[in-house]
């Protein structure tokens, strides 16, 4: 189990001029149908060992897995496009076999969908703030510093205003 950081925490970027933020997830549009859904369900833990077994892909830190309803989503933080496009076209990979394989079994009916979403973000416009969590998000996926004075708020953290003052007390 993850050890919680006490206080107000944000991810370092300062070593990374762009971050590639990856979601891919399916959504169960006929339950009934198990049998098109769970290949397609099955098919993204084999991919995400394969790229917990190799970082040199290009993944950053573990991928987190959420669950709401009939949508399973994916979030993945990437070092760079090219990283993430070189894995999906990869023949000798998981993810080109399963995506030939959904596109022969279900591409066009209706049981279960998928997608994908892909944010390439420059570092110095991302922002984020972790109170009392252990390593998540961007912040697991490259490293946790404390939110220091000057970055207590989302708009200094952004540059946006570096000397605003938060309206709650900072800790």
């Amino acid at each position: 189990m993850a050890s919680v950081l006490n206080g107000r925490r944000t991810s370092d970027l300062e070593d990374h001029g762009n971050v590639v933020v990856f979601l891919i997830g399916m959504r169960v549009n006929r339950l009934w149908q198990f049998w098109r859904w769970i290949p397609v369900l099955a098919a993204m833990p084999r991919m995400i060992l394969e790229l917990a077994k190799d970082p040199c892909r290009g993944i950053m830190g573990r991928p987190r897995t959420f669950v709401s309803g009939r949508v399973v989503m994916v979030v993945q933080y990437w070092k760079s496009f090219e990283d993430l496009e070189r894995y999906a076209r990869d023949p000798q990979g998981q993810h080109l076999p399963a995506w030939r394989a959904f596109n022969r079994r279900v591409r066009d009916n209706g049981s279960v969908g998928i997608f994908h979403e892909t944010y390439r973000v420059a570092a110095v416009d991302a922002e984020t703030v972790y109170v009392n969590m252990p390593a998540f998000g961007l912040a697991g996926a490259t490293a946790v510093i404390p939110v220091t004075s000057g970055r207590q708020t989302a708009a200094a953290r952004l540059g946006v205003r570096p000397l605003d003052i938060a309206p709650v007390a900072a800790y």
